[in-house]
């Protein structure tokens, strides 16, 4: 580790920061291989496992203008503890559940629903803390390290929960209750000098002032977008159960190694990213990253080997990884901190779009015309997207720096 990286370690509000992230990712991503292997054990449906990314998804939409103005007016260190202890409830919910045998699809997708209204509320509030617990200046490396501790739990959470799930779904939901209380409490510690934005009154100027700040920053929407189109279409998250029972034939702890391929080209692209940012040519980079993200996807779709396809989504978690990193940096750093909350509520409904909306579209296609299909053509539909955006933002394509002069003004 360098010393700079050591130095942002050693930085008590980012510890504490990294550490609520890595525990609320280890969470869901170990939520996320126990419902979506007991939803397919109920219902044998590819329609089902995308409804559980449709009904997430769906709050984030309902709430995007109402969740910017509380970031921007409220203390996001609180706002994010009580989504936490929201989703703490919920998995006791799922634990009382399946203890007592009345587990079932509809209250699998209550939960997801409720689970998606609190993450509705803090992903975007997570977003606008980030730029305040470190300086701006080392935002980009920052961000690289934290993505390194998320992709982590990434990695380990998915197959930790395959393996727990052989004695039990409530083995998982057990841990995942845990790990999310303490993401909570490691939220709440962040102790920094942060004053909520002047409570100015709620008009439909003010609610979407976050809308139009992107439409007139053509270089943060072409990223933001991006995000979502290539992402929505190339997404075969939701299809894994499906891949795991009856394309590869290796159960439940092959769907956690599978869960937790993409994390490990992730992880190691974070740990490159953060002793070697990104300093030229961030435009091209970002594209070419995407595209090879789309190969990857189509590799993975068509293997019938397990390692080969293990290899293909370790590709597209590399790949992906860049991207984000490069997308959320210019992101908050062309963000003024007043606006950062409503910014990041309308980014956080792309990203939702791009994950728990591409997985109803995944489950969807899948239902029609079979998984290797409905990957395939989300491999095509990312690689179409890159064409498509490289024409249509210039200003992206070209970008050479994540700042710009306009940054420090925001600054």
């Amino acid at each position: 580790m360098s010393a700079s990286e050591f130095a942002l370690f050693r930085h008590r509000p980012f510890l504490s920061f990294w550490f609520g992230r890595v525990f609320t990712s280890m969470s869901n991503n170990m939520l996320a291989v126990a419902v979506g292997w007991q939803m397919y054990d109920l219902t044998h449906s590819a329609m089902d496992l995308g409804l559980v990314g449709l009904v997430q998804f769906a709050p984030a939409l309902l709430f995007t203008l109402i969740v910017g103005h509380v970031a921007d007016r409220y203390d996001r260190r609180r706002i994010i503890t009580v989504c936490l202890a929201l989703q703490t409830l919920v998995i006791g919910v799922l634990i009382a559940s399946t203890h007592y045998h009345w587990i079932s699809r509809d209250l699998i997708l209550i939960c997801s629903l409720l689970i998606g209204t609190a993450k509705a509320f803090q992903m975007p509030t997570q977003q606008a803390l980030a730029p305040l617990v470190v300086p701006l200046e080392v935002l980009p490396r920052a961000m690289a390290l934290s993505s390194s501790g998320v992709q982590f739990a990434i990695i380990v959470g998915p197959a930790f929960g395959g393996f727990l799930y052989a004695a039990g779904a409530n083995a998982v939901y057990s841990l995942c209750c845990a790990l999310t209380f303490c993401s909570a409490i490691s939220f709440l510690s962040i102790r920094i000098d942060h004053a909520p934005a002047p409570r100015e009154p709620v008009t439909l100027r003010s609610m979407f002032a976050g809308l139009d700040f992107i439409w007139h920053r053509k270089a943060v929407l072409g990223a933001i977008s991006l995000d979502l189109f290539a992402v929505l279409l190339g997404g075969a998250t939701a299809l894994l159960p499906i891949f795991a029972r009856d394309i590869l034939l290796v159960g439940p702890i092959g769907l956690g190694m599978l869960r937790s391929a993409p994390a490990v080209g992730a992880l190691t692209t974070s740990i490159w990213l953060a002793r070697k940012p990104i300093e030229r040519r961030v435009g091209k980079v970002m594209f070419g990253a995407v595209a090879l993200y789309g190969v990857a996807t189509l590799v993975f779709a068509f293997s019938k080997l397990f390692l080969l396809s293990l290899g293909a989504l370790v590709i597209t978690g590399a790949a992906d990884m860049v991207s984000v990193v490069i997308r959320q940096s210019l992101v908050q750093l062309e963000t003024p901190n007043e606006m950062r909350g409503r910014v990041s509520a309308v980014n956080s409904i792309f990203i939702g779009a791009s994950n728990q909306l591409g997985e109803f579209e995944s489950g969807t296609t899948a239902a029609l015309w079979g998984a290797v299909t409905s990957v395939a053509i989300g491999g095509i539909g990312t690689l179409l997207v890159v064409a498509t955006w490289m024409k249509h933002f210039p200003q992206l394509t070209n970008r050479e720096r994540l700042t710009s002069d306009e940054t420090d003004k925001n600054s």
